[in-house]
């Protein structure tokens, strides 16, 4: 097993990692849409949508492998209703790959964030 991180992104802030290897799988934590630097949250579900999938593919660059090797996306929403432009943000950033994928709606996230999204990718190229 091996602990991945990205200096791109800050440190988890609670007792958990970024991110692991095994058994050639990595396994993302929930990434929020979390500036890196300022932890600002953009106002949009669009930006919100983009900033989650621009740092998982952060951790997935640190880790060697690309977002084409994402098997696996869960999705955790906080309202159905976003269904539309978060679907439309992921199939512009994934393009032709099509990882399989849960959308989870729930009554709320940390910190009034709009969606949570935690990846499983394949980490041998």
């Amino acid at each position: 097993m091996r602990i991945i991180s990205s200096p791109q992104l800050p440190p988890a802030n609670g007792h958990y990692s970024q991110c692991i290897e095994h058994n050639g799988l990595l396994y993302l934590s929930g990434q929020l849409p979390l500036h890196p630097v300022t932890k600002a949250i953009p106002p949009t579900i669009q930006e919100q949508t983009q900033l989650v999938l621009s740092n998982i593919e952060t951790i997935l660059n640190a880790s060697g492998v690309t977002k084409n090797q994402v098997i696996q996306a869960r999705l955790y929403i906080a309202n159905i209703e976003l269904w539309t432009e978060i679907n439309h943000q992921y199939m512009l950033f994934f393009e032709e790959h099509k990882p399989v994928r849960s959308i989870i709606p729930v009554p709320s996230l940390h910190f009034g964030c709009l969606l949570e999204v935690e990846v499983l990718a394949q980490a041998i190229p």
